[in-house]
């Protein structure tokens, strides 16, 4: 069933774990995360980030996202990840996506508050939520983090309440030390500040960059506060793994053998993170 953020977020709240937030630009990956949500029994959300636009047009699997969500089992919400600008926004709530994650963090603080409050606008006269982010995660999904040079900008909880108040948002993206796609090293999260952020702002808080972190930090964190955990890069990564182990097996000689079992090694990784992301 096709659900809010607020709907997934609040169960999150009153479990003490996180929501698992999958990105899916293409059909198997979109299986696969509403698959696991299926199977366990559990709300979820599936994304389409605006930087996957070249893997997937979004009036492409952004229709197919929605139509998805609206016949699974279990509460689906529908997002924008990390979006750019107001226009590729307005596609995303033309189509029927339940969420936005507008993403001004490397602006200016007063552009940022300016442009995340105009989606706000835009968004919230429709029931549709809007995640923002300030502060700044380096990285990309599917990249090594060592292909962005850029450091770090760790959220500051003063500039972190401002702009939850100044911008009416419904839940903050922090940046506590993760980063996007595969770790070379192991990062070192900042749980005091993930404990502050929750203690001040009343908002539910996001951490992108889930994957690769060992389940004793994801655990911590879920503790401190997280309520949403954007996990793509794993997952995705699993998809290969197990279309290597089929050619090495057996062979196929037809696309839907590799399509099929990168779905079921992409669902199987999805279970465990959400498992892992329960607390139970």
């Amino acid at each position: 069933m096709l659900a809010t953020m607020k709907e997934v977020l609040d169960w999150a709240e009153r479990e003490g774990c996180a929501a698992a937030a999958f990105d899916t630009p293409n059909l198997e990956l979109l299986l696969a995360a509403i698959g696991a949500a299926e199977k366990r029994g559990e709300p979820v959300i599936i994304q389409h980030a605006q930087l996957h636009e070249k893997e997937t047009p979004i009036e492409l699997i952004g229709p197919i996202m929605v139509m998805r969500a609206e016949k699974a089992s279990v509460p689906v919400c529908v997002m924008l990840d990390h979006g750019e600008d107001l226009e590729y926004v307005k596609r995303a709530v033309g189509i029927g996506f339940t969420a936005i994650m507008y993403d001004g963090s490397t602006d200016p603080f007063a552009e940022n508050v300016r442009v995340t409050r105009q989606v706000v606008e835009l968004c919230h006269g429709r029931g549709i939520h809007v995640e923002a982010e300030i502060g700044f995660t380096t990285g990309h999904e599917g990249l090594e983090n060592s292909d962005d040079t850029r450091e770090n900008v760790y959220t500051d909880p003063d500039d972190a309440e401002r702009f939850v108040r100044e911008t009416g948002i419904d839940a903050l993206a922090a940046s506590v030390g993760t980063v996007h796609g595969f770790y070379k090293v192991e990062p070192k999260l900042d749980f005091d500040r993930i404990a502050e952020l929750k203690r001040r702002l009343g908002v539910p808080l996001v951490m992108h960059g889930g994957s690769g972190l060992s389940a004793e930090d994801t655990r911590r964190a879920i503790a401190c506060g997280i309520r949403k955990i954007n996990y793509f890069s794993y997952m995705s990564n699993a998809g290969v793994r197990g279309v290597e182990k089929v050619l090495a097996e057996e062979h196929p000689k037809c696309f839907h053998t590799l399509a099929h079992a990168a779905t079921e090694a992409m669902q199987a990784d999805a279970e465990a993170a959400m498992e892992l992301f329960s607390m139970k």
